[in-house]
């Protein structure tokens, strides 16, 4: 049962097709490598026309649950608005008198470690809470979980609005909004993934990272409104819009549909029946409801059989299970060292660096920048693969830090530190400080997140995918506990360490991470128990169709030159 709920998106699919057979016979997926060739609903009567399939219906029947998807979605927007207003407090007037040191001059200031912590504690907040907390999805059902998380964020929110001086008091609240935060981050991509319709289901659920920039932005734009206050209104302002926030995202759940997946779970099958209706816009008794209860219910029933897995088997290599928590660990961490949280955790303090007169002018448009390049991402992931995104993503935004960085130790102080710097060269560096977020927008942003929840078997689904997150978040809270002391100490060479990092990922990419576009989660375990070399995945056809000269162990080795296969077909 604890499994069950700390599954991510798409994971509905699993036992519809890896252990309901008995039930009902599902259809091959309807890969984009196929439907190049043939239409969809021909390779679904030739493999089983007999397949009662809910119907698809023109994006314009589905604006009421879309809709209901961006509700839930909103929970990426409180955690975007943390990130796009912390980065503003730690340069705001008030903030540093109540919460920072003073200088021997009378100006106030805080430490590399205070501001540090302040900022980074945030992302070990959230590890635990989606740890912990997003257990409640599992016991109380994923809308009342998701109430709950947000209830103990509001709880962090009141603390620090309440501090007057004490930084530490501060510094609790923002441990228990990360609580909130991390449960957040695990339960809303869940039920938009279980409620959602199966053929829109990439697309909403990438609509929570599209709501976490979103939150970036509008952060930055509300520091921006409140920075030319001299007392408190500049960072109690913000944070109390966070109640705004989670209000409506409690309100908002009242309107959604409950996870069909956690009524069958719980025997409420008429509800789940209803569940299920409601997202696809057809009746509760239509056949395709009733055959896809059938396989939910098939698929819960699966699960407890199996009973829980234990952490020994995440070591197990016999299915490459090891190997996949190995790869969706590094894509995590290496998310985060592709440099975004410098710009995002500390944007203002680093353009008054370049000489800017108004800092805050500029990371508006990096959270302008943001948001509007995650459009692309949502089309993007599906068009062009996981694979070649993050290919391309680690190419571009290492070509930006090395321009961004050998500007910045070059050129932007002609004639010393201690005299003004070159505005020509801090335009520069905006300019690809704007570009590189592009390129991260649309493909390191959101896929390390989509090949975590494609990669795993549903046993160990759960553990796995906990792990690799809390990856993640490990990285961002060192990232951002340590960028004030990196910065201070090499200041703009701190960017040829995060190029070092992306000339990393694009080789680890290649050598280690398979495409999973247009496959089921039963095909991409099927890929990885044969061995199917990364590079050549993209060639890998699942069994149901493949014909009779189709050579599968040619996709498990390759006796090419390295340079051929970095240059030849990726």
């Amino acid at each position: 049962m604890s499994e069950l709920a700390e599954q991510t998106p798409i994971e509905q699919e699993t036992p519809i097709e890896s252990a309901t057979h008995s039930v009902i016979s599902t259809p091959s997926n309807k890969a984009e490598r196929d439907d190049e060739k043939y239409g969809s609903d021909d390779i679904d009567a030739e493999v089983n026309p007999e397949v009662v399939e809910i119907p698809k219906r023109p994006a314009s029947a589905y604006v009421t649950v879309s809709i209901m998807c961006i509700m839930i979605a909103f929970g990426g927007f409180v955690f975007g608005w943390d990130t796009g207003t912390i980065s503003g407090f730690v340069a705001q007037t008030d903030f540093l008198r109540r919460f920072g040191q003073k200088h021997h001059n009378g100006t106030h200031y805080l430490s590399k470690v205070r501001m540090g912590l302040m900022v980074s504690i945030f992302n070990i907040g959230c590890a635990f809470g989606g740890i912990i907390l997003a257990k409640s999805g599992d016991i109380y059902g994923r809308k009342m979980g998701l109430i709950i998380v947000v209830c103990i964020y509001i709880v962090g929110i009141v603390i620090q609005i309440a501090s007057v001086k004490a930084w530490y008091q501060y510094f609790i609240g923002r441990i228990i909004s990360g609580l909130g935060v991390g449960g957040i981050a695990v339960l809303s991509p869940m039920l938009i993934s279980e409620v959602s319709p199966k053929h829109m289901r990439g697309t909403l659920v990438s609509c929570y990272q599209l709501m976490i920039t979103a939150g970036i932005f509008l952060g930055y734009c509300t520091n921006y409104g409140t920075k030319n206050y001299s007392n408190s209104v500049q960072w109690r302002v913000p944070l109390g819009l966070c109640f705004a926030w989670a209000l409506f995202m409690i309100g908002g759940m009242t309107f959604v549909p409950e996870s069909p997946r956690y009524l069958v779970e719980v025997g409420k099958i008429e509800e789940a029946k209803r569940s299920i209706a409601l997202s696809n816009k057809i009746s509760a008794d239509d056949p395709a409801v009733l055959a896809e209860v059938d396989n939910v219910q098939a698929g819960v029933e699966a699960e407890k059989l199996a009973g829980n897995a234990s952490w020994g088997e995440l070591f197990q290599t016999k299915n490459k299970i090891f190997q996949r928590l190995v790869m969706g660990c590094m894509i995590q961490c290496l998310q985060q060292l592709t440099g975004d949280n410098y710009f995002f955790y500390y944007g203002t303090i680093v353009f008054k660096s370049v000489g800017l007169e108004d800092s805050f002018q500029t990371s508006i448009v990096i959270g302008v920048v943001n948001f509007f390049s995650t459009f692309f991402a949502l089309y993007t992931v599906d068009r062009f693969g996981r694979r070649r995104c993050l290919l391309w993503g680690a190419a571009t935004t290492t070509v930006c830090f090395v321009i961004y960085a050998s500007v910045g130790v070059t050129r932007l102080y002609p004639n010393g530190k201690d005299q003004p710097s070159s505005k020509g060269a801090g335009n520069c560096m905006i300019v690809f400080t704007c570009f590189y977020i592009f390129c991260f927008a649309t493909t390191w942003a959101p896929i390390p997140f989509v090949i975590n929840s494609e990669t795993f078997p549903l046993r160990v689904k759960s553990k796995c995918m906990s792990l690799a997150q809390g990856c993640n978040w490990l990285w961002g809270f060192l990232i951002s506990f340590f960028t004030p002391f990196i910065t201070g100490a090499i200041n703009f060479y701190y960017g040829y360490v995060f190029m070092g990092c992306l000339c990393f990922s694009f080789f680890y990419v290649f050598f280690f991470v398979p495409e999973t576009k247009g496959l089921t989660l039963e095909e991409v375990n099927t890929m990885w128990e044969e061995g199917v070399l990364p590079w050549k995945s993209t060639e890998w056809v699942p069994p149901s169709r493949r014909g009779a000269d189709y050579n599968v162990d040619g996709l498990t080795k390759d006796e090419k030159p390295l340079y051929k296969r970095m240059f030849g077909r990726a």
